[in-house]
């Protein structure tokens, strides 16, 4: 039985006025993953920032656990809703154990979660590669066991092998109970952990399905990676 953590129905939202995704509908159950893909400009991030609360919807409803879905970012992390921006959402200047003390949950448990970690702990965030900062990132927020994860371009600039270690990582937590949307460029990477997808083009929704369906439709990979093909 499906047990239904978000739903938002006809979402807008943009910037200075204007609209960049318009009308989407979609839905997130716990302790799934679902993959947000499209070209760039399609409005992944857009979604994900009024998700987040860092932007307000123009239009549309959002519902989360059944009851509306409002307030910034930090009054949503109350409600068990973690962000990770393309940014990596780390501390440059504050070593890896600083960065890890101001996550919601252990220390001890984000180093479980991404042993790799231990030997860097006086080490700066700054002076951390994109993967090692991706980890610390993903190991800080979810130490703190979340209800829903957003996580936007995970696999940005980094090595194949190091996309596949964070992608497990984020199934596992799903599989543990965690709601993943993850914006992803690499669709197929991202698609054969996910179960379900979403393809924005030009801020409207072109198509969903299973991870599977998606994975085996050469059209949708496309769409996601060039934004050609139908929609």
């Amino acid at each position: 039985m499906r047990s239904v953590l978000l739903t938002v129905e006809g979402m807008s939202a943009g910037y200075s006025g204007v609209d960049v995704v318009r009308e989407l509908d979609l839905t997130i159950d716990k302790g799934e993953v679902v993959a947000l893909l499209g070209p760039n400009g399609a409005g992944k991030t857009t979604t994900l920032l009024a998700l987040a609360g860092v932007l307000t919807p123009t239009s549309g409803k959002v519902r989360y656990r059944d009851a509306p879905l409002r307030g910034a970012l930090h009054r949503r992390a109350r409600r068990g809703i973690s962000y990770i921006s393309e940014q990596g959402s780390v501390f440059s200047r504050l070593t890896t154990l600083a960065n890890l003390r101001l996550g919601p949950g252990p220390v001890e448990d984000a180093l479980a979660l991404f042993p790799e970690l231990e030997p860097l702990l006086g080490r700066r965030g700054g002076l951390l590669s994109g993967g090692e900062q991706r980890m610390l990132a993903l190991a800080r927020s979810l130490a703190g066991k979340p209800d829903l994860l957003l996580v936007d371009e995970l696999s940005l600039g980094l090595a194949p092998l190091i996309v596949t270690r964070l992608l497990e990582r984020l199934r596992a937590a799903a599989d543990a109970g965690t709601a993943v949307l993850i914006v992803e460029q690499h669709a197929s990477q991202v698609l054969a952990v996910s179960d379900r997808g979403y393809v924005l083009r030009r801020g409207r929704l072109s198509t969903s399905g299973t991870g599977a369906e998606l994975l085996a439709s050469p059209d949708v990979l496309r769409s996601a990676y060039l934004g050609t093909g139908p929609g």
